[in-house]
């Protein structure tokens, strides 16, 4: 099933989008619902029920503020600097109701629902303490939201708009991209002009493109400490300097190009941990990993590439969006379902894929590019340490930049031809994230969670 460029690349605050902006959106829906049914002005109090990892790491995440923001009917895409909380909640922006976080958020640590580990229940009771309504959202990825109803709807109950080409696999994806004669981003734009107008789409990719390097540049210019029990110093101005300086010096480093890569991708990654403004690629966990290729082809790049910078810039997006829309309809974007290689691996071959595109690479090639990326990524594992987006997040996002670029560039010096499928990595990285223990599938209980002494 097709996702839209505009779904793939979301924008909001950090720290994730699955314990953060998943939960700030269903609260805003759960907002919504009790609008729908008339039932807003009767709402005295409110609970909510964490699950599964949102319990175990909400805490680290942010996803307690973020489920009162949503509640006070705030949205993250535009939302620049969050609120202060008081006692007394403003639902809706209507209705005034007491919401003390500490007491009306439960986290339900030794629970998960059954049909996602990333589960919300909402309560709303009236004066009288009569439950008036309840609904249980799943945030699954990304900041995408589904109410328990929708997580059982059938794959053919999907309806698609009239001209989209759907495909369900990497081997239908080629295939139509054949028959049409297009590319994976031709064919990215034919279905989003089936969505909305080009003018539309055209922003869009601007945009992201916008957010994703004012992240970079953001973070390469603020120091200090990260939020959180680990004190951690951001990195990312200090790894600049050093650049700087050896750029002033004239000294010379056949490497340095990596260093580079590094620093980019550190730079949102610790914005991301900051609670600062990023682009979801595919989560915010993974947010680094893109930005730092992109900004690697608008540098270095595009000097070999047929196309312009600007070109290859939404040729890149565009093409790294198709290549996400596979993982998210065959396996999952969600460290609490699959592990990080659903994160920081499906960013890399998302990265991988759309390097290659940019650089000229054929429909095979790319193909290539994002096989090999997540191939050498299966089996990692998502145990954030204190569950904050800090260790091994951060460098995580650096060792996957660069490890894009090398599967863009052996890609790149092959013809397309590969023995292993796009289509059966992605069917090895579920089965792979399934099989996980659930300790190791972002809830701080095992792994560098367990084994670093820093909470």
């Amino acid at each position: 099933m097709y996702t839209s460029f505009f779904d793939v690349f979301s924008i909001g605050i950090g720290p994730s989008s699955s314990h953060t902006m998943g939960p700030m959106r269903a609260a805003a829906r759960f907002v919504q619902l009790l609008r729908e049914r008339s039932l807003l002005s009767r709402v005295a109090r409110l609970h909510v029920h964490l699950y599964g990892s949102l319990a175990l790491t909400g805490y680290g995440h942010g996803t307690l503020s973020a489920v009162a923001y949503g509640l006070m009917g705030l949205d993250a895409e535009t939302m620049e600097k969050p609120p202060p909380i008081s006692e007394t909640l403003l639902l809706g922006k209507e209705q005034a109701i007491p919401f003390r976080i500490a007491d009306d958020i439960i986290a339900e640590e030794k629970q998960s629902l059954p049909e996602h580990p990333n589960g919300l229940r909402f309560c709303a009771s009236d004066a009288q303490g009569a439950l008036i309504c309840e609904q249980v959202y799943f945030s699954v990825g990304g900041g995408a939201v589904k109410s328990r109803e929708e997580m059982h709807l059938a794959e053919n109950d999907h309806v698609s708009p009239a001209g989209l080409w759907e495909f369900h696999s990497c081997h239908e994806l080629m295939d139509i991209c054949a028959r049409e004669h297009v590319s994976i981003a031709q064919l990215t734009r034919h279905n989003e002009a089936t969505l909305r107008s080009a003018p539309e789409l055209s922003a869009r990719i601007r945009l992201v493109a916008k957010v994703m390097n004012s992240a970079i540049d953001r973070g390469i210019a603020t120091p200090g400490t990260l939020p959180g029990t680990l004190h951690m110093q951001r990195r990312a101005p200090q790894i600049y300097a050093r650049l700087e300086d050896r750029f002033h010096r004239n000294e010379t480093d056949a490497l340095t190009i990596i260093d580079w890569i590094n620093l980019w991708a550190f730079a949102v990654a610790e914005e991301n941990a900051s609670g600062g403004r990023v682009v979801t690629a595919p989560t915010m966990g993974s947010a680094g990993v893109l930005p730092a290729v992109l900004r690697y082809y608008e540098r270095y790049g595009c000097k070999d590439s047929p196309y312009s910078a600007e070109k290859g810039t939404e040729i890149l997006l565009l093409t790294a969006s198709a290549v996400c829309s596979l993982y998210r309809a065959n396996a999952s974007i969600s460290g609490a379902e699959v592990g990080c290689q659903g994160e920081v691996g499906v960013a890399c071959s998302m990265a991988a894929a759309g390097l290659v595109a940019a650089m000229g690479g054929s429909n095979q090639q790319v193909e290539n590019a994002a096989e090999i990326a997540m191939e050498h990524n299966l089996g990692l594992t998502c145990d954030p340490v204190c569950g904050l987006v800090q260790v091994p997040c951060i460098e995580r996002n650096a060792i996957g930049a660069v490890k894009a670029v090398n599967a863009a560039r052996l890609a790149m010096r092959g013809n397309g031809s590969h023995f292993v499928s796009l289509d059966s990595v992605i069917a090895t990285m579920y089965e792979t994230g399934r099989h996980l223990h659930p300790n190791y599938r972002e809830t701080s209980l095992a792994g560098l969670a367990k084994n670093v002494p820093a909470c």
